[in-house]
């Protein structure tokens, strides 16, 4: 019984394809029939002469006639022909002598009764298509339409001539042909998909259509996008053009580069904070007493063009030394690594060193300190780790060797000789001696000795006390390899067995760490080093062995004099203190130790378990201390109070963001798992709870009593803000949540998913309470933004596709498949990447992935884009003209992944992708404060550019 319908399957099978492809021909042959007609009607006005009357046959015109397209003259005004194959704007006068009936016809209808019947085919015939110049996607030409000078606009005459008769027939004739296309099959069923514009390369020479002064269209990837101009806009020349009067100003940067850098944390002579996230140079002035409130204020170093590695501080307070990753820009050109010289107190920079000098980034950075920092040492990230000398004052390479294959975590100069170089890093800890072209470009030499942890070499501590009563102490060496004397004695073991009270040899065999990522150098000369083991070891100084060949003549070498074992886990800083004490920071156990002479601990303090290990250590002003955490948090405070936050931050890849509705809040989430609620006017932190997963987006009610947050297993939580408690938890489909929506009534919340649904909900007043309403199917792909309308009936939507679809909520979750009788629908909020009002925000070339996010204003003058390199920008709203100028910020180290307005418009809220940064601007200008003040100290070395380029 299985096989009974075997045979029969594949012939029917065979049939069904069959017949598809003959519908598909026929339907692409009435698309041409459609074209020809129109462009016979269109060359027929061209021709026609002026009547002052109409036929009383002849019915005035309507929406569905092609004499009078809706919103526009009925002569026509402008149309946009899309052609992906064009790189600027122009004005075509002259009519294509082509044969009507060679064109490729208008595209498909995107729905049943979608298009208005018997509209014209964009630029008529092939006029338009055999022309252009390959070109990117994305690029939309102005086509003017050919018309006689002479011709007066048509208007409802009651009569016309005999002439006019058959040409008023042949309209009706094309209105019904139309009228019959638009019965036939649905594109907008089909996926939206246009059978006559092929998804080719940028480069494809093709005929592409719209409907003349009635649609633009765009192209992303070879697809083509249409878009319907507003009934309320005449000619797209009436649209703003320009950058929009308003700008931006870099007002707070929450989060600090803790996770995964060093040398990251210092105290200037202002008593300023300087740290950095991303691509920007945080001066932080905390505000109140130790372990006090923050508050304080925040200044921006802006001159680097990607993320900031490390920071050095020059022997006089002021300037200050930045180096900076390599990276590329929007073209996909590298972008050299480089180190920025600056004045803290200007915000000016006054060197930059080592462009191309450097590959990859720039790892650790040092000045010298014996001559009031003339000389900057440089170790890049590049496989051999450069270890380079410069002049500061001239930004010339003095000397430059190879370190090592292993990763360099610091370098420092010695305080008293600056020949004396350290480095250190993983198990490795090398000492430098330079020397000889002070000050001549190139001619310096680095030589190497490697610090050894094995047996090759004791440290052995006497006393000349006990029966002589001196108590004078020194350090002598012996090298067991040898057996001629040293010093004082032949082997350590044979001494201390002869003098076990006057003589305490320490261990000889040191463990090798896996790293040392610290040291710090003592005012006696002597260096105490940090490691993975948690161990302290100090290197004392020492006249190597002349007589030892490969020693270094007489040269000064260090060995290890002292060990102490002072954390569980690793070291990840070490600081000296202005009494001469030491503080140690430890990873695993999170604790604060200071040090007195000889390694004897004083005091110590732990840092709580939720802001992380500690990361980085500066000495603020009296006994207040700052501290830097791998959680990228800034903590202040002293070992006796303990310590607070000051600045706090997320610390993986960043994608939800919402706005509160009336207070100057936000929200965010993301890869960390932690849901974090910002005080936009006090720059804190207000709250945050941990999700157990990733969080993708979120908004409020329009109370502002909970908060929806979707997560990307399909769950979406609502949260009492309040509380922080968890008042639903619904999961829809098994895929990640990209969008999450209330209605402008707070009524219902849309939940757009990766599985291709959006998700309806009825709400409750207060927002606590859901219930499944309906599901909108009908994207080919998954959901990447939605809006609704003021009314709250209405979504518009877009799909990983570049699908652009409307959905009546209200009526069902029903697809409107005329998407033209949308064109004049109010949006409550516009997030869309894509449609008519913002299509001008799409560069060149643009592959469909370029644009993140995007937000129009509340007052609706401006929209802010999120792209996907590293930049935010500010167009005028609505933006629909190609190539629209903006205004471009950067800072953000990664693909910027969101962009919200606040409430009254006075800030706007960017997320860094993988820089894990939050960059609060003020907006400035029109209806704002009014432009920046022009003070040097709030002015960034590097201004926001002006892409200009229309």
């Amino acid at each position: 019984m299985d096989g009974a319908g075997g045979p029969g399957e594949g012939p029917a099978q065979e049939a069904l394809q069959s017949l598809s492809q003959r519908l598909q021909v026929q339907e692409k042959e009435m698309e041409l029939v459609k074209a020809a007609l129109a462009e016979a009607l269109r060359l027929l006005r061209l021709h026609a002469p002026p009547s002052p009357l109409q036929d009383p046959d002849t019915p005035a015109p309507t929406r569905d006639s092609p004499a009078a397209p809706p919103g526009l003259p009925p002569t026509c005004g402008p149309s946009l022909v899309s052609r992906g194959t064009q790189t600027e704007t122009e004005v075509e006068t002259e009519p294509s002598p082509g044969p009507p009936g060679l064109s490729n016809g208008p595209p498909a209808p995107q729905g049943g009764s979608e298009e208005p019947s018997g509209t014209q085919s964009e630029g008529g015939g092939s006029s338009s298509s055999g022309t252009g110049s390959p070109g990117p996607p994305g690029i939309l030409r102005l086509v003017q339409p050919p018309q006689r000078a002479d011709t007066p606009r048509r208007n409802s005459s009651s009569s016309s001539s005999p002439s006019e008769r058959p040409r008023q027939k042949l309209s009706r004739k094309a209105a019904s042909s139309a009228n019959l296309l638009l019965r036939s099959g649905s594109t907008e069923s089909r996926g939206g998909k246009d059978p006559l514009s092929s998804p080719g390369g940028p480069g494809s020479r093709r005929s592409n259509y719209n409907l003349e002064g009635i649609s633009v269209k765009m192209f992303l990837r070879g697809r083509p996008i249409t878009m319907y101009i507003p009934s309320g806009i005449r000619s797209l020349e009436e649209l703003p053009s320009g950058p929009p009067p308003e700008t931006l100003s870099l007002d707070w940067v929450y989060g600090y580069r803790g996770r995964d850098s060093r040398s990251n944390l210092f105290v200037l002579r202002s008593g300023e904070v300087v740290y950095f996230i991303a691509c920007v140079v945080v001066l932080y002035r905390p505000e109140g007493g130790p372990g006090g409130p923050g508050g304080g204020g925040q200044r921006h170093y802006r001159g680097h063009t990607d993320c900031v590695r490390c920071l050095a501080v020059h022997p006089d307070g002021v300037r200050v030394a930045s180096g900076q990753t390599a990276g590329v820009d929007k073209d996909g050109k590298p972008l050299q690594p480089v180190v920025h010289v600056w004045d803290s107190e200007t915000l000016l920079k006054l060197q930059e060193i080592g462009l191309g000098a450097f590959e990859r980034g720039v790892g650790a950075l040092a000045f010298s300190v014996a001559d009031q920092g003339a000389f900057l040492c440089v170790v890049d990230d590049s496989n051999e780790h450069m270890l380079s000398v410069w002049d500061c004052s001239r930004g010339t390479k003095l000397a430059e060797i190879k370190s090592t294959n292993d990763s360099v975590l610091a370098v420092g100069f010695s305080p008293r000789d600056s020949s004396c170089i350290v480095t250190s890093g993983k198990s490795h800890v090398h000492f430098w001696n330079w020397s000889g072209g002070t000050g001549v470009p190139g001619n310096g030499t680095l030589t190497r000795k490697q610090g050894v942890f094995g047996v090759r070499r004791g440290w052995v501590q006497c006393g000349a006390g006990g029966q002589s009563g001196g108590g004078s102490v020194g350090l002598s060496t012996v090298d067991p390899n040898t057996t001629q004397l040293a010093t004082v004695c032949d082997f350590q073991s044979w001494l201390f067995s002869l003098t076990p009270a006057l003589c305490s040899p320490l261990p000889q065999k040191y463990k090798k760490p896996k790293f040392i990522p610290c040291f710090v150098f003592l005012p006696d000369g002597d260096i105490l080093t940090g490691d993975s083991e948690g161990n302290i070891l100090t290197w004392g100084r020492s006249l190597s062995d002349s007589r030892t060949p490969g020693r270094g003549g007489a040269k000064e070498t260090y060995g290890i004099v002292a060990q102490a074992h002072a954390h569980e886990g690793s070291i990840f800083a070490l600081c000296l203190r202005r009494d001469g004490t030491v503080l140690s920071g430890g990873g695993r156990d999170r604790r604060l130790v200071q040090w007195g002479p000889g390694l004897v601990a004083l005091q110590e303090a732990e840092i709580p378990e939720h802001f992380g290990a500690v990361r980085a250590i500066a000495e603020g002003l009296g006994s207040e201390l700052l501290v830097g955490t791998t959680k990228n948090a800034l903590l202040r405070g002293d070992l006796a109070q303990g310590f607070s936050p000051v600045i706090q931050g997320h610390t993986d890849e960043l994608w939800g963001l919402c706005t509160h509705p009336f207070q100057n809040r936000f929200l965010t989430c993301g890869h960390d798992r932690q849901l974090c609620l910002w005080d936009g006017e006090g720059h804190a932190l207000a709250w945050s709870i941990d999700l157990k997963e990733t969080g993708l987006c979120a908004d409020f009610h329009p109370s502002g009593a909970v908060v929806a947050v979707g997560l990307n297993t399909g769950r979406w939580l609502v949260l009492d803000t309040e509380t922080r408690e968890i008042v639903s938890d619904i999961t829809d489909g098994n895929e990640q949540l990209s969008v999450v929506r209330y209605s402008p009534d707070g009524l219902y919340l849309a939940i757009g998913s990766h599985d291709n649904m959006i998700y309806i909900y009825s709400v409750s007043s207060d927002g606590a309470k859901s219930s499944r309403f309906g599901r909108c199917v009908g994207h080919s792909s998954f959901i990447t933004h939605l809006d609704w309308s003021k009314d709250g009936s209405f979504i518009m939507s877009n799909s990983g596709d570049y699908e652009i679809l409307y959905w009546d909520v209200v009526g069902g979750c029903k697809l409107l498949r005329n998407r033209y009788d949308s064109r004049d629908r109010e949006w409550a909020t516009y997030t869309c990447v894509l449609g008519f009002h913002v299509y001008g925000v799409w560069p060149d070339g643009s592959d469909g992935t370029d644009i993140n996010s995007l937000c129009r204003s509340h007052n609706e003058r401006v929209v802010a884009v999120a792209d996907d390199f590293c930049k935010v920008h500010l167009f005028q709203y609505p933006c629909a003209r190609a190539k629209a100028p903006s205004l471009v910020y950067g800072g953000h180290g990664s693909h910027v992944t969101s962009v919200r307005f606040t409430h009254d418009d006075s800030h706007l809220i960017s997320l860094g992708g993988k820089d894990a940064s939050i960059f609060q601007w003020r907006v400035l200008g029109a209806g704002g404060a009014g432009p920046a003040p022009a003070t040097p100290s709030r002015t960034p070395s590097l201004s926001p550019a002006s892409s200009l380029d229309v």
